[in-house]
């Protein structure tokens, strides 16, 4: 009997897979098959099988998405498309993580992706890509705002006429400037008549005159100025027509209206035997101020006026601008609502005139109101805001200064409506003279 030959085993080389990116495949024993012509191996006898080393697939975290904050804009903004977020090659797909968020303008959908996480060491991350191991920032997050549209209005249907409805735009608040209420009327003349036999010195004359003014009257000689003022202030008792001061009828109630006046009337006659204090002693006391009001009040219009030293003589030794000034303080120191002043400036030295001036300027912008008569065109346009210009006991212009005067002087347009300037002919004698 034949010893069965056995065939020796031959061991393959070990192959050792290098670590690819395809899925290596699992190791399966390999039998080496005898060679042609020899008898199989007896049964049980088995080729050494060679195992492949097993390639360990590195376990590949998935980066933590990050939801970002998403503040809903305080503004309507117009819609932007979203831009595409392109994958990282060989990375595993990772899905977005979208979030919705109601607002009072649509839904706000806000979709970040953070495709790596920082690394420093390539090796410990085979299957991520370089691109994938550079530090970036998340991407930026688009607010995209949805707006619903009344598709309706804006596309008609066809067979019928549709007319697109306007976008209501926000109006903006504009503050509308209120226009201020007028000031009150303090002297109020309707229908104003004085006549001295046949001659009519005022005509159906009309005046108003509004609180915080300072109003001036002017006209030639003899157009009825005085006469005018003479009627408001309760002097002279008006042929026809009303007067009213703060809203009382002068004739009506004429001591209720000369409470709340202080008149300065051209020509007045005053009690010149006293001495100046005891002049305005005797105006305060008349006007209801006690002994102590009446003492100080003396003292400062003095003062104001220049009447110190002539304050302990008598009235009769008086200039006649020392009696103007004398005068007028005996109008005000009882302190009026309206102070009607007839040619105050008359024989009134310039410095006084300047003090007076301040004086009533302030008394106006303290709420009084002046109203004057002077023949000074220069003065009424330096000191007035209102005027009016009487002619032949008629009020021909009256309002603003820069209403009555237009694009003319002051004296320019008075001329004008008084008559215009006349040539003087037939004087040639004049210039003959006689020595």
């Amino acid at each position: 009997m034949t010893k069965p030959t056995v065939a020796a085993p031959t061991v393959a080389a070990p192959t050792v897979a290098a670590p690819t990116v395809a899925e290596p495949t699992a190791a399966q024993p390999t039998v080496i098959g005898a060679t042609a012509g020899q008898p199989p191996a007896e049964a049980g006898v088995a080729e050494p099988a060679v195992r492949k080393p097993a390639v360990r697939k590195p376990a590949v975290r998935k980066p933590a998405v990050r939801k970002p904050a998403v503040q809903t804009p305080a503004v309507q903004t117009p819609a932007v498309r979203k831009p595409a977020v392109r994958k990282p090659v060989g990375s595993e797909s990772t899905s977005a993580t979208s979030a919705g968020v109601p607002t009072s303008f649509g839904v706000v959908r806000a979709t970040a992706q953070v495709l790596a996480e920082n690394a420093t060491d390539e090796t410990t991350r085979p299957y991520v890509t370089r691109d994938a191991l550079v530090t970036t920032p998340p991407p930026a997050t688009v607010a995209v705002v949805r707006q619903s549209v009344d598709t309706s209005a804006a596309t008609p249907t066809i067979g019928t006429t549709s007319t697109a409805k306007p976008v209501p735009q926000p109006t903006p608040a504009v503050a509308t400037p209120v226009a201020a209420a007028p000031a009150p009327i303090v002297i109020e003349a309707r229908g104003l008549v004085k006549r001295f036999g046949h001659t009519v010195a005022v005509s159906d004359l009309d005046l108003t005159v509004r609180a915080g003014s300072f109003y001036g009257i002017v006209g030639p000689n003899g157009a009825g100025k005085t006469t005018t003022l003479s009627m408001i202030t309760g002097l002279l008792r008006p042929t026809a027509g009303t007067a009213l001061v703060h809203g009382i009828d002068v004739w009506a109630r004429p001591n209720e209206a000369k409470r709340v006046i202080g008149v300065l009337p051209d020509r007045l006659r005053l009690f010149d035997r006293l001495t100046g204090a005891q002049l305005l002693y005797y105006a305060g006391t008349l006007r209801g101020l006690d002994n102590d009001t009446v003492r100080s009040r003396s003292a400062d219009l003095a003062a104001a006026f220049g009447l110190e030293d002539a304050l302990n003589r008598l009235v009769a030794d008086y200039s006649a601008g020392m009696t103007k000034k004398i005068a007028l303080a005996c109008a005000m120191i009882h302190s009026p609502r309206v102070l009607v002043l007839d040619e105050p400036f008359e024989s009134v030295d310039p410095v006084s005139a300047v003090n007076v001036t301040e004086i009533l300027q302030k008394y106006v912008a303290a709420g009084g109101t002046v109203v004057l008569s002077s023949h000074g065109m220069d003065l009424i346009q330096r000191v007035c805001d209102h005027v009016a210009i009487i002619v032949q006991g008629r009020v021909l212009a009256a309002g603003t200064i820069d209403d009555v005067r237009g694009q003319k002087t002051l004296e320019d347009r008075f001329v004008e409506l008084a008559g215009g300037r006349k040539v003087a002919e037939g004087m040639e004698w004049l210039h003959n003279f006689s020595d």
